[in-house]
Order: structure tokens, then sequence, then C-alpha cells
């Protein structure tokens, strides 16, 4: 009998131990982003990236949660150090520069867990820290070439949302790629100070407009404002960071799309096959294909557009074409988005 009853007790525990070992095979990763994951930009680019990867490993393989329009860096503290604490996740990302101090107070007090966050090269010297960033000014300056030889008024309106990080970086490309076709040509580049402000990137996309600008571009959440402005006045439109075809009907042009599971791919490498938890940064490039340049399907773009986007691109990619000068791009990845609720609410 007692024979029986002890078969019993380790055939409950093998049982109750199989859902546990099960799962000791799936990566999981938690995630906040600042705004929503249909936000057509910067929350939308990770989460699309983290179904990409689930669609490649598989359900049973890869799971994670992700909590969008966290904008506020102490609500994002909240479920930043609660799921640290829990221990149930093998990658902890905070998608936003504003969260960096968050995350280097978390890191350093729970040194076996592994955190990611971005746009940012900084890991804070801490062995569990990624970092990754993108290099926006490479599809910024594919943009602004596209823009300059399609552009009929000779003037072309940005709507940049803070001065720092990718945005900037993506702006300034922009610039450099319309001056490298016709230094002549205008750009009128107004910041709003706001990621996701869309009244005010409405408003200054119809003062551009009113300034005789025949194309828009823009980054950040609030684009939904300045593409409906760019609709409604027949204005092409060019975006980044994630596709925004579906949005902007026959008036988009091209988009520089974010793709972070390129690198998070490899982070997930380095932490099953390495135990490697940080002490790296990456940065999508369009040589790596994180940054990939995808062409609105409505617009009748010329064999002759593709084929200059695409010249561009190589000679990016082959170091022939320098999309900003070096120290500005060292200016743009060191910048951090000042402690303000607008900043708050941004990339």
């Amino acid at each position: 009998m007692r024979k029986v009853v002890l078969s019993l007790l380790i055939l409950a525990l093998f049982i109750m131990v199989l859902p546990s070992m099960a799962q000791d095979d799936v990566f999981r990763v938690a995630a906040v982003a600042p705004s929503a994951t249909n936000d057509l930009a910067f929350s939308q680019s990770m989460y699309d990236a983290l179904i990409a990867i689930q669609e490649e490993m598989g359900e049973d393989a890869f799971q994670f949660d992700f909590q969008d329009g966290t904008f506020i860096v102490d609500d994002a503290a909240v479920a930043l150090r609660e799921w640290a604490v829990s221990g149930e996740y093998d990658l902890v990302i905070a998608h936003g520069s504003q969260f960096g101090g968050i995350v280097e107070e978390l890191a350093f007090e729970f040194p076996d867990v592994s955190f990611a966050w971005g746009t940012d090269d900084n890991t804070f010297g801490l062995d569990n820290v990624f970092a990754y960033t993108a290099a926006s000014e490479e599809g910024g300056y594919v943009n602004g070439v596209l823009a300059a030889n399609l552009t009929e008024s000779g003037t072309i309106g940005v709507v940049g949302p803070i001065e720092v990080g990718d945005a900037k970086l993506y702006v300034d490309g922009f610039v450099e790629g319309v001056a490298s076709v016709d230094p002549e040509l205008t750009v009128n580049v107004v910041y709003i100070e706001s990621f996701s402000d869309v009244p005010l990137a409405t408003e200054a996309a119809e003062t551009h407009i009113a300034n005789d600008a025949d194309i828009l571009t823009g980054t950040a959440q609030m684009v939904v404002g300045p593409i409906a402005i760019a609709i409604e006045n027949e204005a092409l439109w060019f975006g980044t960071q994630s596709s925004q075809d579906e949005l902007s009907e026959e008036i988009g042009v091209a988009f520089q799309v974010y793709k972070w599971e390129v690198i998070l791919m490899d982070m997930i490498s380095s932490i099953t096959d390495d135990g490697i938890l940080g002490g790296e940064a990456y940065i999508l490039t369009l040589e790596n294909e994180g940054l990939v340049m995808e062409y609105d399907a409505d617009f009748e773009m010329s064999d002759d557009m593709v084929t200059l986007a695409e010249e561009t691109i190589e000679g990016i990619i082959a170091g022939d074409i320098l999309p900003l000068p070096e120290e500005e791009m060292e200016e743009g990845m060191e910048e951090e988005p000042m402690a303000t609720e607008e900043a708050e609410s941004g990339d």
C-alpha cells in the first residue's frame, strides 16, 4: 500500500512539474512604451518587432507582455520594477529614451535581470543593460533626396517633435538629402517640443502648407495630424519609424521602417546561448537591414525614382554617401529629452 501511495505522489509531483519544465524553454519579454501599439510610429515599431519574433520562433518558444501608453516615467517605473522583481522575464525592455534613469537604477539593483532601452547607446557600464538606437539619418537622407526630386513648389515642410535622438537625426538627414540635390530648395523645419501633441503638429503642418510647401515629413506619434493635413491639401508625405501607408493613402511616398527584431534576435541569442545579459549597444542601419525603405503602393513612383532611391541606399551602405557630418551624428546621439511632461510622452 505504501508503494502505491508513494507512486501516486511521485506521479502527481511529475504532473505538477511538467508545465514549469515546458515553460523553461520559453523566452519571455516584457516591454513598456510611451504611446499606443498602433501609433504608426515609435511604439508600433517595437510592438511589430516583437510580433515578428513571435511569428518566427513560435508562441511555444517566445512570449511577451507589452504595456503601451505609458508616457509618464513614474508609471513606467512601476511596471519595470514589478517585472524585475517577478523574475519571470528573460528580457525587460524600456522603449523610450526618457526611461534611461530608471533602467540604470533597476539594472544596478537587479544584476541578474537583463534590460534593454533606447533610443540611446549608453549601457551605463552595466553588464545587464543593452542599449539600442537607429541611424535614422540614413533613411531620412533617402527621403530627402526623393522629396527634392518630387517638389514642384520648391518648398518642403518638416514637423519635428523634440530636437533629440533619432528624431533629430532623421530631420537632419532629410535636410541634408534635399540639399544634396538642390541647395536652393527651401526646407522649413519646425520642432513643436512634443512627441504626442497632435493639435500642435497639425497647426505646424498647416503653417507649412500656407507657406507653399507641397511636401511634408515628420517623426513620432504626432504625425497623424500632419498626414491628415497633407491629404487635405494633396501634399506628398514621407514617413519614418513605421509604415504609414494605410493612413497616408495616395499621398504617401516612402517610409523608413525600423526593424527592431534584427537587434532583438541578437540579444536573445546572447542571453540564451552565451549567458550575456547586456553591456552592448546596437544600432539599426540600412546595411544590417534594421532600417528598411518601403514605398507606398498607392503612389505611382516612376522607375527613375525607384532607381534613385536604391542607388542612394547603396551609396550610404558603401560609405560613398555620408548622410550627416560625423560631429552632427554624435550630437544627435548624445542629447537627451528634457525632463518635462511633454518630453515624457516621447521616444
